[in-house]
Parts: structure tokens; sequence; C-alpha cells
């Protein structure tokens, strides 16, 4: 039989959802019909194109080829196989004006009245989709075997080069679970874009022989939007039930934790042990021993961390801006507690020692402590000095730190910012620990030493400072 002409068709009807392709088609059928103007429609989803076709019965049905929004299997079994008198033909429509039939012969401009002939037998009929399907379920498998061969390497890869700190406290080993499964996602999100990136440039890049082409047109995949909303969502839940449980855990009360006053300020730390008396500046711990913390600040907002422990707290100033963290070291060691809130000019040096010994060696430590606290005052005033960050801004050598160096201070002249001079007697460095901004030496800013030792020091510890401050000559 002769296959009908454009001429001969006076009803034809349109699929797609792209009005782009709808309009260039119909425009370009108008001007291929020679005066003879045909009644062309448009449908722009599947079940307007299934109920046009029952209602309108058009002698010609041009289907978009990269419409995904057409059910083309479900189309062609209905249509093309039964004994309704239309055509049907699958176009992919190019740009440029060329045009691709659904076997995909690239036709030119000048040949455009060949894509309005039906299928023949040399054509694929409506199993044309199965080999391009199977083609890219290959593809798609092939990717799947490379992402999860990528993840399996990189996340190694990951935990091999020592990106946390070793794992030192109860609390760690429970965080460090939930850093694996970041890790392990990290690394199978980072495979996804690179291996599909990869693949896609070496497999698919267009060889010098290829025709130029556009590339398919689709309007959208409500699957695939329902897909990844539905999945980062549940990852995102998934992991905050995981910092939950995590949470919990860091949390957990010991009734017979020890207890720790912790104090900073610019820029030192201070540890109190209530139950022995003990004020000092290195955090001495008991290992498999829970330690409860409580944290404040004399001064700015600080924060307490040792990375060792992972977890963090920070300090706020206020007699009642108390802080707890619950800490229970595993790992005998010495480490640095650091502070982790930008808190003045020298933060990065606002550090103190952290050592985790046997329960014996901390009674040991103890026993030590607590025999000092006899000591002869100027013993006790360089401890305290210590203790309570002195040396940090006052040196004892002569070396020219924030403030001026206690070597050779007492009963030296000082010279004041007022143009005054004045001796460094007792009177002088008591009112300059408690009452700091009264006189100022020459050459030093004022307001850099805190203003709150007169509430913080006892009566006892400020005379073994001044005490301490007297032998250094």
């Amino acid at each position: 039989m002769e296959t009908p002409h454009i001429k001969d068709m006076r009803r034809i009807l349109i699929a797609s959802a792209n009005p782009l392709y709808g309009k260039g088609l119909e425009k370009l059928l108008t001007q291929r019909a020679s005066g003879n103007l045909p009644d062309i429609r448009i449908a722009s989803t599947m079940a307007e194109t299934l109920a046009m076709l029952e209602a309108w019965k058009p002698d010609l049905v041009i289907v978009d080829y990269d419409d995904q929004t057409i059910d083309r299997g479900e189309f062609l079994n209905q249509f093309i196989t039964g004994d309704r008198a239309m055509q049907v033909v699958l176009v992919s429509l190019q740009a440029s004006g060329t045009a691709v039939v659904y076997d995909r012969r690239t036709l030119s401009p000048d040949q455009t009245q060949d894509w309005l002939q039906p299928p023949t037998e040399s054509q694929p009929s409506q199993g044309s989709d199965h080999p391009r399907r199977n083609e890219g379920m290959k593809h798609f498998l092939i990717v799947a075997v490379l992402v999860a061969i990528s993840t399996v390497l990189v996340n190694l890869l990951l935990q091999s080069i020592g990106l946390l700190p070793v794992e030192a406290s109860a609390q760690a080993a429970i965080i460090d679970r939930l850093f694996d499964t970041h890790f392990l996602v990290i690394s199978f999100l980072f495979s996804l874009i690179v291996v599909f990136l990869v693949y896609s440039l070496i497999v698919f890049r267009r060889r010098e022989d290829d025709p130029q082409q556009e590339g398919k047109f689709f309007k959208g995949s409500t699957r695939l939007e329902v897909l990844w909303t539905i999945l980062p969502l549940g990852t995102v839940i998934y992991f905050s039930y995981l910092g939950s449980l995590s949470l919990a855990e860091t949390r957990k009360v010991d009734p017979q934790a020890l207890e720790v006053k912790v104090i900073g300020r610019q820029w030192s730390w201070t540890f109190e042990y209530p139950e022995f008396g003990i004020v000092s500046d290195t955090l001495q711990l008991p290992v498999d021993r829970q330690v409860l913390l409580k944290l404040t600040s004399e001064d700015v907002i600080h924060s307490f961390w040792v990375p060792e422990f992972r977890v963090k707290q920070d300090l706020l100033p206020g007699e009642n801006l108390i802080k707890e963290l619950r800490i229970t070291p595993t790992l005998i060691g010495s480490y640095k507690v650091r502070c982790a809130e930008l808190c003045g000019t020298q933060h990065a040096y606002m550090e103190s020692p952290v050592v985790v010994v046997s329960d014996a060696d901390f009674q040991t430590w103890v026993d030590e402590e607590v025999k000092l606290l006899n000591a002869d005052p100027a013993t006790r005033g360089e401890r305290v000095s210590k203790q309570n960050g002195c040396l940090a801004c006052h040196s004892v050598d002569g070396t020219r730190l924030v403030g001026p160096s206690w070597l050779g201070l007492y009963e030296s002249q000082r010279e004041l910012a007022d143009g005054t001079t004045i001796v460094a007697d007792d009177a002088y460095l008591l009112n300059s620990i408690i009452q700091p901004n009264v006189h100022i030496v020459a050459g030093y800013p004022p307001g850099v030493m805190p203003q709150s030792y007169a509430d913080s020091l006892s009566e006892t510890q400020l005379s073994d400072i001044i005490a301490f401050i007297k032998t250094l000559k």
C-alpha cells in the first residue's frame, strides 16, 4: 500500500509536553502542506493524548521521542496494532532543524517530508526501546559497581590518614562512631559525583564522526524529585537520631564522679578540686573514672576543649552561669586543654596540661599537693601565680611581656603613665593586684590585667604572691 502523504491527512495530533516542540512542528507541517492546511492539535500530557485519540480520531499522530511524560509503550500497544486508520511516528526534533526518527536515522532539514511516513518492516516496532533500555541499564550497573568500589577505597583512605586525634575518653568512642558514619556518607557522595562525571566524560564523549545533536528534552521527573527529597531528608533524620544517642551517652551521670571546678580567664586555666582543697594549673585526672567539670569564666567567653576527649563546652562569665561537662578518660597520657573560643590577643596560647594517670598515681599526686599547702609563703605564692595565669603576662627573668616583669620589682622606683613615680612596696603590690588600673606603669597599656583577683583570691593567696615577688631580686 502506498504511504500516505501529509496533504492526505486532515487531522494531525502532536503529543509533546514541550511547547517549543509542538509549535515548531506545527509551523513546519503547515509549511509542508502546500496550501492544503490540515487541522493540527497539540496534547501536552498522556491523558490528554488518549482523550483526543478517542474523541477526535486523528489521521496522524506525531509523538515527541524525547518527552518522558508520554508512555510510548502504552501508546504503541493501544494505537499502532489496532484497527484504527491513523499513522504514528516518533520524532526527535533538534534545534538546528534536523529531525531524528525513532529508529535514530538523522535527516537533514530538506528531507522533513519523510518524517510523516509510518514505520516500515525494516524499522523497529514497539519493542525498539528495549535495546536502548538494556544499554542504559548496563551503564548504570557498571557505574553502580564503580561507585561501590570507589566508596570503599575513599573511606579506607579517610580512615587511614588520621583525621582525628587519638581516642582517649569513653565519650570519644561514642562520637567517633558518628564520625565514621559521616566519613562513609562523604565517601559515597564523593564517589557518586566523581564516578558519574568521569564515566560520562569517557564513555559518552562525542567522537569526531558523530553527528552534532542536541540532548534529549524532558520536562521533569516527579519520581526523581521525590527521590532526591526523601533520601536527603531521611539521611538528616537518621543522623539526628544518631546524634541524640551520642548526646545521651555523653551526658550519662556517674554518682561517684570526681568533681573539678574549671576557671577560665585571659589567658589561663585554673583547676580546683573541692574534695581535696587543691588548686592547680594542671588538670590531673584518674583513668577510667568519670570527672564532672563545673566550668565558669572570670572575664569573657572561653571554651574548654581537649581534642582527644572530643567533647567541648563554653565557659560563661558570671557567678551563677556554671556549665557542666562529663568526661571519662580511658587512656593514660599527657594532653592539652585549649580554648576553642576567640577570647583576646593571646587566645592561641591559652593552654594547660592535662595528665591522665592511674588511680595510684592520682592519689600520690593528691598527697603531694596537700603537703604543698603547708609550704612556705613564697613557694605557695609561686604556685598561686602559675595557677592564676600571672606568669603569662609578667616574666620572672626580666623579659618584657604584656605587663611589667617581676624581676627586681620589689622596692624599686616605678615610673607611672601620669609622669609620677612610686615605690613598689607591699601596699603598691597589693593595690596593683586587686586594683590594676589605679597605677599604670609607663609604657604599658591600661585595662589589660583582669580586675577580678580581689574576689577570686583570698588574703592568704595575695600575701603569698607578694612574698614570691619579694624573692625575685
